[in-house]
C-alpha cells in the first residue's frame, strides 16, 4: 500500500491587488491552508506529499516566503514523509525560477544525497523512491507555454523499478473548444497510454477526478481559493494505492483544508421589504470567511427599488466577498386594466402588447426591459417619485 497527499495551486505570496486591504488576510488563509495540508499528511502518516505546480504565485518571492515553505517541508521530512514538487505556470522553471534561486531541500535541512525533498525539472524529470516502492514522473518545461504535451511519447508501462508509477502535470486536460489554447495541454488518450497508476494534476482550482484506462487522474484544486469566485476550491486529495494479487485499486478522498466557505442564497423578491431591510437581513449572516452569493428572484413588486451595487457596498466589510444579483421580473398588470381611452390604459396595453411580442419572439432582454418600463410607468401614473 502507498498513501499520499496531493495538492497544487497553493499560490503562496499572491498579492491579491483586487482585494485591497483584505489581501493580507487572504494570504494568511493560503498559508493556513498549506500548513493544514502538511498537518493532514502528518496526521494520516502518508508516505508521499505531492505539489503539482504553482506552489508559489510567482518566481519573485521574499526569502521569508521560501523559508516558510522549506520549514513545512522540513516538518514532513522529520516525519519521514517524502515531498515531490513540480513547477507550474506561475512558478515556471525559467531562468528566473524560484527553484533555481533557492535550494528547497537544503533550506529544509536535508543533505545533498537526501530524497526527502525533490523538485523535478526538465533535467531531472523523475525520481525513484525505493524506500516507498514508487517512481514519480514530472515532465516539465523551462517555458510557460509548453512546446508539446507533457505526456508526448511517454509510457511508464515498461518501468519495473517500483510497484507504483505516479505522474505529475501542471496543465489542462484537452477539452476541444475550451482548453485548446492553454499553456500546457495533454489528452485523455495520452493518459490511457501512460502506464501510470495515478496522475496528480494541477492548474484547475476545483477538485475533479476521472479514470482513463488503468490510470486514475485528478485535479486536487487549490487548498484555499485564490479568487473569491472559486467556489470549487478549498480541498486537497488523500490518495490510497493498494494491491491485492494482480488487482490494483486507487482510492481518492477529498479533504477540506481551506477556511473560505461559499454560501448561495436565493430570495423571493416578494419577501423583500425594501433595500434597508435586505441589507439588515443579509448582515445577520456576517462572517469574514464567507463568500456570499445572493440572487433576488421571482416577481418584483412595483415599489421594490433595489440598487445591488449599494447593497454590496453596505455588506462588503462583513464578508470575505459578496455578490448580489437581481434576477426578479417586474410584474404584468394585475386585475382589471384602466379604460383604453385613458393615458394609463393606453400605456399599459401598449407595453404589455409589446412584451407579449418580445416573449413570443424569444427576445428575453427586450421583454425584461419593457417590463421594467411598465413598472416605472405604473409608479409614475400612480403619483410615486421614480429615480432613474
Amino acid at each position: 500500500m502507498l498513501r499520499l497527499v496531493h495538492t497544487a495551486d497553493v499560490h503562496l505570496g499572491a498579492r491579491h491587488v483586487d482585494m485591497g486591504e483584505r489581501a493580507a488576510a487572504q494570504r494568511e488563509r493560503q498559508w493556513a491552508a498549506f500548513r493544514a495540508t502538511v498537518d493532514l499528511a502528518l496526521t494520516e502518516r502518508v508516505d508521499l506529499f505531492l505539489v503539482a505546480g504553482d506552489l508559489f504565485d510567482s518566481n519573485t518571492q521574499p526569502r521569508r516566503v521560501v523559508e516558510g515553505v522549506a520549514s513545512e517541508l522540513g516538518r514532513l521530512a522529520g516525519a519521514r514523509i517524502r515531498s515531490v514538487i513540480i513547477p507550474g505556470t506561475h512558478d515556471v522553471y525559467d531562468r528566473s525560477s524560484v527553484y533555481r534561486a533557492h535550494d528547497l531541500a537544503s533550506l529544509a535541512g536535508q543533505p545533498p544525497d537526501s530524497d526527502y525533498v525533490t523538485v523535478l525539472t526538465p533535467d531531472s524529470p523523475e525520481i525513484h523512491l525505493a524506500s516507498i516502492d514508487a517512481v514519480v514522473f514530472g515532465r516539465v518545461f523551462d517555458t510557460k507555454r509548453a512546446p508539446r504535451s507533457p505526456l508526448h511519447d511517454f509510457s511508464a508501462a515498461a518501468d519495473h523499478r517500483a510497484t507504483w508509477r505516479i505522474g505529475m502535470i501542471h496543465g489542462s486536460l484537452l477539452i476541444p473548444g475550451q482548453t485548446d489554447d492553454d499553456e500546457v495541454v495533454f489528452r485523455r488518450e495520452e493518459v490511457i497510454a501512460s502506464g501510470l497508476d495515478y496522475l496528480a494534476l494541477g492548474h484547475w482550482h476545483g477538485t475533479q477526478q476521472w479514470k482513463a484506462g488503468h490510470t486514475t487522474f485528478a485535479y486536487s484544486g487549490a487548498p484555499e481559493p485564490v479568487a473569491v469566485d472559486q467556489d470549487k476550491a478549498g480541498s486537497v486529495l488523500l490518495v490510497t494505492l493498494d494491491q491485492a494479487g494482480d488487482r490494483r485499486t486507487v482510492e481518492v478522498a477529498e479533504q477540506v483544508v481551506g477556511q473560505t466557505r461559499f454560501e448561495a442564497e436565493t430570495i423571493d423578491a416578494t419577501t423583500v421589504g425594501g433595500q434597508p431591510e435586505l441589507v439588515e437581513r443579509l448582515a445577520r449572516k456576517a462572517d469574514p470567511n464567507v463568500v456570499l452569493d445572493v440572487v433576488i428572484d421571482g416577481v418584483r413588486p412595483d415599489e421594490l427599488d433595489l440598487d445591488t451595487a449599494e447593497v454590496e457596498a453596505a455588506l462588503r466589510d462583513r464578508f470575505l466577498g459578496v455578490r448580489v444579483r437581481d434576477r426578479s421580473t417586474p410584474a404584468l398588470t394585475d386585475g382589471p386594466l384602466p379604460p383604453q381611452d385613458t393615458i394609463a390604459g393606453a400605456f399599459i396595453r401598449d407595453l404589455e402588447g409589446r412584451i407579449g411580442e418580445a416573449d413570443k419572439a424569444g427576445r428575453a432582454d427586450e421583454a425584461l426591459e419593457l417590463r421594467e418600463a411598465l413598472r416605472l410607468g405604473r409608479l409614475l401614473l400612480a403619483g410615486h417619485e421614480v429615480t432613474l
